[in-house]
């Protein structure tokens, strides 16, 4: 079995578990370097919607349509980023209503009784319903170096490319959170989005204001260790801070995260530690950030006792995290700006 093969399949196991999953230029004032990915920073072309568009996408494939798509299907947080720049969609898919039909926390600021909803869960996609929507382009994110479209289930991936919408894929796999943002601002960009709206600008402010926070709380206390997980009913996840586009950004911010070891990552393609309940105080932590998705089991609802007695837990310092954050920098900016108050504000309790 591949590398990748691998990685997928722990990545499907670790969202049913609801485990700890884990934007091109960095911003220089505040950000760590990119690893020197190509951001694709030319890719975007052709706002004009009379005339033709294409876009590069990061799996090196280039969409094409003779004028600009206008009827979208994309994972609902994608589309969410995208209603953020002001680019409509028809059709989602992925977590977008919870079991009372609410919105879920992926979908962001969507109307979600107002877009067609092709599969809620893992392994739902209505190719029916999404041959009836007759897309112009179809857009998610990946998780794997192979180019795998997130959601879109493996076995009915062929079919849907067959219907013959263009498909665009954005990386969050392996890079900082800068670069996946940059790239959806720039998709955005290519459907009409008014990036240097007054909005806009002002979003990408606070996310520079905020990143610079962090930074700042981090060297005044670099002794706070901050561990990211994620609860499901047999089993907590410790994620390590590599792999994660919100992690990776924030490690890069200065933030002293917990890192299991290599060994113990193994198992999930490098992604989380799994622990019991009974072993869940291995990792001495200040702050706990823990997994805010409907697919995990969410701090006021544990009641092991052996998270109850958690040094952080006990002290309130924990903190909610969403480990597949909508990539917009109106979303992301308040990821960075509570992290940065709740190291501030936080007491040495490991």
């Amino acid at each position: 079995m591949s590398n990748a093969r691998a990685t997928r399949l722990t990545r499907r196991g670790l969202l049913g578990a609801g485990g700890a999953l884990g934007l091109g230029a960095a911003l220089a004032a505040c950000g760590g370097g990119d690893k020197g990915k190509d951001t694709g920073s030319d890719s975007a072309k052709g706002t004009d919607k009379t005339g033709p568009w294409s876009f590069k996408d990061d799996r090196g494939h280039t969409a094409k349509a003779d004028k600009v798509p206008a009827d979208i299907v994309a994972f609902v947080g994608v589309a969410a980023a995208l209603h953020d720049y002001g680019v409509g969609v028809k059709g989602v898919f992925g977590p977008t209503k919870t079991k009372d039909g609410k919105a879920d926390v992926q979908a962001g600021g969507l109307d979600v009784d107002k877009v067609t909803l092709l599969g809620n869960e893992w392994g739902q996609f209505n190719i029916e319903k999404y041959a009836a929507l007759s897309p112009d382009l179809l857009v998610t994110t990946m998780f794997d170096g192979a180019g795998t479209l997130w959601y879109v289930p493996e076995e009915s991936t062929k079919k849907v490319l067959a219907l013959g919408a263009p498909s665009v894929g954005i990386s969050v796999y392996d890079r900082q959170m800068t670069e996946p943002l940059q790239r959806m601002l720039e998709l955005a960009k290519s459907l009409g989005a008014d990036t240097a709206s007054s909005a806009i600008t002002r979003a990408k402010k606070r996310f520079e204001d905020a990143a610079a926070r962090l930074r700042a709380a981090t060297r005044a206390k670099p002794g706070i260790k901050v561990l990211a997980g994620s609860a499901s009913q047999d089993i907590f996840y410790v994620s390590g801070s590599d792999l994660s586009v919100d992690l990776e950004y924030f490690k890069a911010l200065g933030v002293n995260f917990v890192e299991p070891s290599a060994s113990a990552l193994k198992a999930s393609g490098g992604w989380f530690e799994n622990l019991s309940w009974e072993n869940v105080d291995k990792y001495p932590a200040d702050i706990i950030m823990m997994d805010n998705r409907t697919s995990a089991i969410q701090p006021a609802d544990i009641t092991e006792a052996t998270w109850k007695k958690l040094p952080a837990v006990k002290a309130g310092q924990v903190i909610a995290r969403n480990p597949e954050p909508i990539l917009s920098y109106d979303r992301c900016a308040p990821l960075l700006e509570d992290l940065a108050k709740a190291i501030e504000t936080a007491e040495k309790v490991s």
